[in-house]
């Protein structure tokens, strides 16, 4: 009987497979082939050698070009809190292409994404604000830490459930910060911590990782993840929570708060609406 495409993924995968391979194998797009592996680790084994191969292959192109020497980075090999929040911020709310960019209306995620980039850059990025929509784009024009980061975005999301718990958390608050918003209507009892994003093999993973820290969450559509409830929302609060400084939109045309609060202080306040 022949296999299903599910069945040949997974086989592929425990052959200890990466996600490339089996796409370059199957010639399926990436969010299909991820769907079906992301729950089958590769080996550590594996895990080390696509770490040495991205260091590698970093240094080779970040040192010539068309016989010029590049703006040198530093391509890191270990996930460390600081790798895994900035690989994930690229990921969630930037641009991989001939240059590493990142869009956000917070002031304050603008800066954390600067800092952390001057731990592998020594270079300062291009500024552009846009002042019509509130959203600042700044980019980093090299295009060897694009493609480095391209791959580390896909070794992250390889290895993410199988890091160490702290690791996970990061990328979580990565994406709720990124991605995230808090919904309070108390005329409605509705208090629910939501969450978007277009590939929903990336959305299952963000439930699971939920689920390790028990916060259950349930998938709606095919684009956005919900916490509700006071227990749950609770648990989000003290093991994850929004970063400090991360504001909601006040001037949005829907906006129910037309206040400059800041997400965590509003998640507080759905915690404390709850009857006792």
């Amino acid at each position: 009987m022949q296999k299903s495409f599910k069945e040949l993924c997974i086989e592929l995968r425990k052959k200890d497979l990466t996600l490339n391979e089996i796409v370059a194998i199957t010639g399926r797009a990436k969010t299909s082939v991820y769907a079906h592996i992301q729950s089958v680790p590769l080996s550590i084994k594996k895990r080390k050698q696509i770490a040495e191969r991205s260091r590698q292959s970093a240094l080779g192109l970040s040192s010539s070009r068309r016989g010029v020497a590049l703006r040198p980075f530093k391509a890191f090999e270990k996930w460390t809190p600081e790798t895994v929040l900035l690989t994930a911020h690229l990921m969630f709310d930037g641009r991989l292409a001939k240059s590493c960019e990142y869009n956000n209306r917070s002031a304050f995620l603008i800066g954390r994404v600067k800092k952390l980039m001057m731990t592998v850059y020594d270079f300062p990025p291009k500024v552009y604000p846009n002042h019509v929509t509130g959203v600042t784009r700044i980019s980093y024009h090299n295009v060897a830490m694009a493609d480095f980061f391209k791959r580390k975005v896909t070794e992250l999301l390889d290895n993410i459930e199988t890091l160490p718990v702290y690791l996970q958390k990061e990328f979580l608050r990565a994406f709720f910060d990124d991605e995230g918003c808090m919904y309070y209507k108390i005329s409605k009892n509705k208090r629910q911590i939501r969450g978007y994003q277009n590939n929903v093999a990336v959305l299952k993973t963000i439930s699971r990782l939920l689920a390790n820290l028990n916060i259950d969450s349930n998938l709606r559509g095919r684009n956005e993840v919900m916490i509700s409830g006071k227990e749950h929302l609770i648990k989000f609060r003290d093991q994850i929570n929004f970063s400090k400084g991360v504001r909601i939109n006040p001037n949005r045309a829907n906006s129910l708060w037309k206040k400059n609060l800041e997400k965590r202080k509003l998640l507080d306040m759905a915690i404390a609406s709850f009857k006792k």
